[in-house]
């Protein structure tokens, strides 16, 4: 251990100090002087720079510490080893509770200084009140890192190795699927410090929601890829052959995903309009105030999962009042506040508005069904001492009954009017998309022999709304009513929030294609087999050519090769391996995948039995699609960040704001 090493700890523990008494001093005088205007502001603006600065180098200090394998500091002591390979030591900074939270606040203090750095235009006390709760929330996280999960805790006489971290985080996906998810959670923090904002200034108007859907989009783009990355990686690492499990922590940041779509929508009508004003406020409440929940979920000690960290209950109890703080006081700011808003722009219930109010219903019933089905075991645990699972059924049954109609209506809403619509001109227009889309699900139903089920319905709906994406381009172009040329130009000249709505359904029918074919036509075979032996599955033949054990950088490998023949004669070479790593002794599973077109071959080597090995193998027909899907939910949130409209910032604001009477 160098002496520089012991010293960049130390700077950077007492850089986490200072950012941590800025952000208190910040968020009092925010609060206290954000009327004063331009002046306030600016120093506010300054102290989020700072903040960022000052969380940066203490987080550089905790990588630098895991990279150089500095064992005087306990994080790295408990959670790297000397043999991890660079990448994974870099990782493993953030795969325990101390680092992830340092993650957090670095995410967090990144947002504000955004903020600080594109928030310009906004008017000078919105600006410093957005600022102040931003603050206010780094103080409270940064508070609760330093004074019960320090990560710069030392250790004396430092070890010559470390415990290593969790053989299962030892994986590329741990160095995505973190920075990605707390991105999205933390993101939604600066549409909670907006509503705060709101709610003590009275600033809540088109303007208003106009600077708040950049970062809602910003932090729902996020948020997708994060969730998808971390069903990818749940998929390929654990070995179970599935992609989701709906695990309480899984859920959390679900439940997330679905408030900030439908704050998404709301704000467009807002900003539109000019109506849904409270309720807009609320959903940039509670999409943080979930983020927060699966804070606690995870942190709390109450879930026993891969994805928790923390099992210390004082800590859990800890974050139970700052979530009471926080969500509480935000809550009776609204309560208070509410009844003084003006409603905003009257419209019929048939309109473009009413499809995206209808659209926020299905969403939040979902949000409402998801948190009860996750939190209820919990609560009846704790309450009564009863254990009960709510497990897959309740969930895929419960969600899929309110998504089914969410999907049926959902190509309708772009192609109705402001204001007031006609449903019967929009159904005629979309008369081609439903042509197609019965016919691609007889002939998909008819080529996979699927039995009576619900998976043609569930086909039907995901190409409906994929065709019903394209429609909207169709109509908008007036394609084949007007010559090609100039129906390419109007295509190509279409807004690209034009074009960023269409891809995210479509994006979402090919999400929904993926999930239903892959759960109606999904094979598995569980035999054992000895080198030399062969097994058939779904017209492929999967040959196990020999087994042998193989040394990795910290790990014994104990490594299956397989040779598969495809329906059509092609062949290629699998490798599935089991793992023993070498400081923890922990087992584990490394399946082989490979890609045919859209679908997969999944095969999972199981520990041997009586001299013969236990082999798994799923055929996943098109189950590529649901990442795919979310792919292009998310480019298509990209495409509407790169619109003219956020880049050059939201129009002045008209010098009438909403106040309650009492102003």
């Amino acid at each position: 251990m160098a002496a520089g090493d012991t010293v960049s700890i130390e700077l950077g523990h007492f850089a986490l100090i200072l950012a941590f008494a800025i952000a208190a001093i910040s968020t009092v005088g925010g609060y206290v002087y954000w009327r004063s205007g331009q002046r306030i502001a600016l120093v506010l603006s300054q102290g989020a720079v700072l903040q960022f600065v000052l969380v940066a180098v203490a987080f550089a200090a905790l990588i630098q510490a895991f990279v150089t394998s500095d064992f005087s500091l306990l994080l790295a002591v408990n959670n790297s080893h000397s043999l991890k390979p660079l990448l994974f030591k870099i990782s493993g900074v953030w795969g325990n509770h101390e680092g992830s939270l340092v993650l957090w606040i670095f995410i967090l203090v990144s947002f504000g200084a955004m903020v600080a750095a594109f928030g310009r235009r906004l008017p000078d006390d919105l600006l410093s009140l957005v600022l102040a709760t931003q603050s206010m929330l780094t103080a409270a996280f940064t508070g609760f890192t330093l004074f019960t999960s320090n990560p710069f805790e030392r250790v004396f006489p430092a070890p010559l190795q470390g415990n290593d971290l969790n053989p299962v985080l030892q994986d590329v996906g741990l160095a995505i699927h973190p920075p990605l998810l707390y991105a999205g959670y933390v993101g939604f923090s600066i549409c909670f410090s907006f509503a705060i904002a709101a709610l003590i200034s009275g600033r809540i108007d088109q303007a208003w929601a106009r600077w708040v859907r950049p970062w809602a989009m910003l932090s729902w783009i996020f948020l997708t890829m994060g969730i998808a990355m971390g069903s990818y990686w749940a998929y390929y690492e654990l070995g179970w052959g599935g992609w989701w499990f709906w695990d309480p922590v899984e859920n959390a940041s679900f439940m997330p995903w679905l408030a900030g779509t439908a704050l998404l929508h709301s704000a467009l009508v807002m900003e539109k309009r000019n109506a849904l004003k409270i309720w807009t406020i609320f959903l940039s409440i509670i999409t943080f105030s979930l983020s927060l929940l699966g804070t606690f979920l995870v942190r709390s000690g109450i879930l026993t999962s891969v994805h928790t960290f923390a099992s210390d209950p004082t800590r859990g109890m800890v974050i139970l009042a700052l979530l009471a703080l926080v969500i509480g006081g935000a809550f009776a700011l609204f309560a208070f506040r509410a009844s003084s808003l003006r409603q905003g722009g009257l419209f019929a219930p048939v309109s473009r508005e009413g499809a995206l109010i209808l659209n926020n219903l299905f969403l939040a019933t979902a949000v409402g069904a998801v948190l009860v089905g996750t939190l209820y075991p919990l609560l009846l645990d704790a309450l009564t001492g009863t254990t009960i699972s709510v497990g897959a059924p309740f969930f895929n049954l419960t969600f899929g009954a309110l998504m089914a109609p969410l999907l049926l209506v959902l190509p309708f809403g772009p192609l109705l009017a402001w204001k007031r619509a006609d449903v019967v001109g929009a159904a005629q227009r979309l008369i081609g998309a439903a042509a197609l889309a019965i016919f691609a699900t007889i002939l998909i139903s008819a080529l996979g022999g699927v039995s009576i089920s619900l998976a043609p319905l569930g086909l039907l709906l995901g190409f409906w709304v994929a065709f019903g994406a394209i429609a909207e381009l169709v109509e908008r172009s007036k394609l084949g009513r007007i010559p090609l040329g100039e129906s390419m130009r109007r295509l190509f000249g279409l807004p690209r929030t034009t074009w960023s709505t269409a891809l995210a359904h479509f994006g979402m029918g090919v999400t929904v294609l993926g999930i239903v074919a892959t759960t109606a036509w999904e094979t598995e075979l569980v035999t054992t087999l000895n080198p030399g032996e062969t097994a058939e599955l779904s017209g492929y033949t999967i040959a196990f050519d020999d087994f042998q054990q193989v040394p990795g950088p910290n790990y014994l490998s104990d490594e299956g090769r397989f040779t598969v023949t495809a329906p059509g004669g092609s062949t290629r070479e699998m490798m599935a391996d089991r793992r023993t790593y070498v400081a923890s002794g922990m087992p584990t599973t490394e399946a082989a995948i490979e890609t045919y077109g859209f679908s997969q071959l999944y095969l999972q080597l199981g520990e041997p039995l009586d001299n013969t090995h236990v082999v798994r193998i799923w055929h996943k027909p098109y189950i590529t699609l649901i990442w795919l899907g979310a792919i292009l939910m998310a480019l298509a949130g990209m495409i509407s960040l790169t619109d003219r409209k956020h880049r050059v910032g939201a129009p002045q604001r008209a010098r009438k704001t909403v106040a309650s009477p009492a102003e």
